[in-house]
């Protein structure tokens, strides 16, 4: 075979066919020709018109290709056959129900493709047998540890598809199916002619979410709107206090929302909708009375539980939350297992947030300045005084004592939120730039603290049962379990503590989150400490979400507590405040704070804040808590 590659011309990559014909056929499918098709090593994501794939590997087998094109497939499929302004308009309110519905309607774009296209069907089997091997649900054995949303959205994909779900999510599905079944089974069988209707199927799906005990957490005003703007008569009018004039802005955020939509290569399948809802605009504390009734599931006017807004936050019982180290929380066997199979996950990102942490460095090293007192009678012995010394023998020594600087009487610490939705590559990237900044700000003389909040069970775990066994009384308050975990002491040295960051890789570890309540617990443990400036990071991916909480009280419960702590710290304490949202606006709740749409631009982001903190000329005024 004669070639025409010219003399000193480079190979192209043997990859790269494949590439281009991936990227030919995901066009082709989405029916847009202008959509933006890369490859690489990060996890594979859909921003609008742009598709992020994986990297394919140096030696292919056909094992990779149907991965990969499954992957594409997938993708194609969203743009063609999913209208993201429909999508956002009829989504219900709860985390829970939300996540149960964005798996299902990607399972409907899936099962049109894999209906009209068996080579798609195959591919998207392909992808899904890959992404449950890597989950960490493939040996699942509780139903706590099992998502809901994964069992609904593989049984609707089984029922729309005919093909069985993957051999690694046999287990996550069969300790959901019975119940399942037997609760919705009848509004399963109605998807089927719903397929190509989007519409009619999500409303389906909403009726399914009821028959699973989700319908308080469906969104009324978002019904009532879709009903009216369809011109759908046949739904009655709201009664007095329903929420039939609240604004919708879900059209106004679709575009913002799909561009942060994404498909994760090595999490579960709720990765690739967690950022599909449009962000909603919670409103300052003045503004609560008239957004409650405009965010609050409708009821009726007699329902004492409207008056539970107008409580102070509380906890039914505090009495099974827990505060453990997390060495406490694992064997060191496990530990020593759990943090190599972070240090083997995370080799490329270390050298990023490594070469970030560095400049960090230089960055505080330049800042100290070192200042002495001399001519003391006691500290260090001041060797350019010796001479006087040789002269006159009689002369008492002189001694020196370098003075303490503000810069090095610093206390950093960083919250790490360890809910369910951090699971993946968040989680990893967060226990990766926690630890190498720990080791960085150690170097430079700054005590550093990691902290992680979570709960101990899903859906209330004891504290519910003892709300059950009370006889289930008016306005609980929080309803959950706490679990707060020291990763890290401030005055632990980050040698004898860097194994504990690998609990955050533990099965069953992450659950929900109440986020005012753990950021109230590491406030006051700053507030104990003797340094001069401390500094608070808190890292999160969502508003406090907790469903045995928020079934029992106002839809904003945590979200108002977390704001109340929010403004107390930032007004009247001596704490500095940073936090920093992935893929969530917290710019809504803190003054100080940035939003980044990538777990991979964490590091940056972390090292940046601090940096800007350090750089400042003084510290801010201490204020004293009143």
């Amino acid at each position: 075979m004669i070639s025409n590659r010219k003399p000193g011309e480079k190979l192209p990559p043997p990859a790269e066919p494949l590439k281009r014909a991936i990227s030919g056929c995901l066009r082709a499918i989405s029916g847009d020709p202008e959509v933006e098709v890369a490859f690489a090593s990060e996890r594979p994501a859909l921003m609008g018109r742009k598709a992020r794939l994986p990297e394919p590997p140096r030696r292919l087998d056909p094992k990779d290709v149907a991965i990969l094109r499954g992957y594409a497939d997938s993708m194609a499929l969203r743009i063609a056959c999913h209208d993201q302004a429909t999508h956002a308009r009829l989504a219900p309110h709860g985390a829970e129900a939300k996540a149960v519905f964005d798996a299902v309607e990607q399972a409907r774009v899936e099962a049109i493709g894999a209906r009209r296209m068996a080579g798609t069907g195959d591919n998207i089997s392909a992808m899904l047998e890959d992404r449950y091997l890597r989950s960490p649900h493939a040996d699942v054995t509780d139903r706590a540890d099992a998502p809901l949303e994964d069992a609904v959205s593989l049984l609707i994909r089984e029922r729309l598809t005919g093909r069985k779900p993957p051999e690694a999510a046999r287990k996550l599905v069969d300790l959901w199916r019975p119940w399942i079944e037997e609760k919705a089974g009848g509004n399963l069988s109605k998807l089927d002619r719903l397929l190509e209707d989007q519409g009619a199927y999500a409303h389906a799906i909403r009726d399914l979410l009821s028959s699973l005990d989700m319908g308080e957490e469906l969104s009324a005003d978002r019904e009532s709107s879709e009903d009216e703007s369809e011109g759908e008569g046949d739904q009655p009018p709201p009664q007095d206090g329903e929420a039939a004039d609240a604004p919708n802005d879900a059209d106004d955020g679709a575009d913002e929302s799909e561009t942060e939509s994404s498909a994760e290569y090595e999490d579960d399948a709720e990765q690739m909708e967690a950022a599909d809802a449009p962000p909603t605009d919670t409103p300052e504390e003045d503004e609560l009375g008239e957004a409650e009734e405009a965010t609050d599931p409708w009821r009726p006017k007699d329902d004492p539980r409207k008056d539970r807004e107008k409580l102070e936050y509380s906890a039914f019982t505090t009495k099974f939350d827990e505060e453990a180290l997390a060495e406490e929380l694992c064997d060191a066997e496990e530990l020593a297992r759990l943090r190599s199979y972070l240090d083997k996950q995370l080799n490329q990102l270390q050298g990023v947030v490594g070469r970030l942490a560095n400049r960090l460095q230089r960055r505080l090293l330049a800042q100290q300045s070192r200042a002495w007192d001399f001519d003391l009678e006691e500290g260090m012995l001041d060797p350019s005084r010796l001479s006087r010394v040789i002269i006159d023998p009689m002369s008492a020594l002189s001694f020196m004592r370098e003075r303490d600087t503000d810069f090095r009487d610093t206390v950093v610490t960083l919250l790490l939120d360890n809910s369910g939705s951090m699971r993946g590559r968040p989680i990893t990237v967060a226990a990766t730039c926690a630890d190498i900044l720990a080791r960085t700000l150690e170097r430079c003389g700054v005590k550093v603290e990691i902290l992680g909040f979570t709960t101990r069970a899903w859906k209330g775990g004891q504290s519910r049962e003892q709300w059950l066994a009370a006889g289930k009384p008016m306005a609980p308050g929080r309803l959950n379990d706490l679990r707060h975990i020291v990763y890290k002491a401030a005055d632990a040295p980050w040698r004898r503590t860097r194994k504990n960051l690998g609990l955050m890789m533990r099965e069953g570890l992450l659950k929900e989150n109440i986020d005012g309540e753990a950021l109230s617990w590491a406030h006051d443990r700053l507030l104990a400490r003797p340094e001069q400036r401390r500094i608070l990071m808190v890292i999160s991916d969502g508003a406090p979400v907790d469903d045995s909480t928020l079934s029992v009280n106002p839809g904003n419960y945590l979200e108002k507590h977390l704001r109340r702590v929010i403004n107390d710290i930032e007004t009247r304490s001596p704490v500095e405040l940073i936090a920093i949202g992935i893929g969530h606006d917290v710019t809504r709740y803190y003054r100080r704070a940035v939003t980044i749409v990538d777990a991979e631009e964490l590091g940056g982001a972390m090292t940046e804040k601090l940096a800007e903190l350090f750089d400042e000329t003084t510290a801010p005024a201490p204020r004293r808590l009143h």
